[in-house]
């Protein structure tokens, strides 16, 4: 099967975006600090996408640094928090 739609290209010539991380550079930053066990990091949010965001960077932060953060959403406040397990 052959089409017309699929090339192949010079990674060069593909751009990529930091936009993610640096984003949310201060929630990454925070999760740095935090100690198994120990306080929450409170983020503010205003709607559940931003909420799924920060969710994907943390989830890629566990990947990437071999640590557990779990986020517990409280919907009436518009808060979600960030603590670290075992």
């Amino acid at each position: 099967m052959k089409s017309k739609n699929i090339k192949f290209v010079d990674r060069e010539k593909i751009r990529t975006s930091q936009a993610r991380s640096s984003k949310f550079k201060h929630l990454l930053d925070a999760l740095d600090q935090l100690e198994p066990e120990g306080k929450a990091v409170k983020v503010k949010y205003s709607n559940d996408k931003e909420v799924n965001s920060m969710r994907t960077a943390v989830y890629k932060y566990n990947h990437d640094h071999g640590v557990k953060i779990r986020s517990n959403k409280d919907s009436r406040n518009k808060v979600i928090y960030f603590y670290r397990e075992k």
